[in-house]
C-alpha cells in the first residue's frame, strides 16, 4: 500500500517517549533498530487513514508498561529511502489522519524536510 501526505509540526511528545528506554529496546527487538527520538507527523487523507484500519489486523504491538500505554505500529519506507514504522500509540491526541513515522534517523535533517513537504509512504 502506498500513501502520500504532508509534513506537519506534532506536539513534540513523541521526542519524550521515543527516548524512553522501554520503547527503544522494543524498537530494536522487534524492528531492528533503535528509534531517533522524534516522530515526523504526516497528515493523509481520510480515505488513506480508513484504508489504513482496514488492515489493522496486520499491526505488530509494543507493550507499554506501568503508565506507558501500548504502541502499534506497521514497518513502512519513507519517500522510498528511509525505512522505518508507522506508528499508532494507543493514548494519542490525534487524529486517524495524522500518522506518526519513527526511524533511526533524524528525517528532517536527512531528508530537509518541512512543514508541507509532500511524503510518500510505502506500508510493507
Amino acid at each position: 500500500m502506498e500513501v502520500e501526505g504532508k509534513v506537519i509540526s506534532g506536539t513534540r511528545q513523541g521526542s519524550y517517549f521515543m527516548s524512553l528506554d522501554l520503547y527503544q529496546e522494543e524498537f530494536l527487538n522487534k524492528l531492528g533498530f533503535k528509534p531517533f527520538p522524534g516522530t515526523l507527523n504526516i497528515e493523509i487523507s481520510v480515505d488513506d487513514a480508513e484504508s489504513i484500519l482496514d488492515i489493522s489486523d496486520k499491526m505488530g504491538i509494543i507493550k507499554g508498561k506501568g503508565n506507558f500505554g501500548d504502541v502499534k505500529f506497521l514497518p513502512a519506507q519513507l519517500n522510498g529511502k528511509i525505512r522505518g514504522a508507522i506508528l499508532f500509540p494507543l493514548k494519542t491526541h490525534h487524529s486517524d489522519e495524522i500518522l506518526e513515522f519513527v526511524s533511526d534517523e533524524n528525517l528532517r535533517k536527512t531528508l530537509h524536510l518541512k512543514d508541507g513537504d509532500g511524503t510518500t509512504l510505502q506500508i510493507d
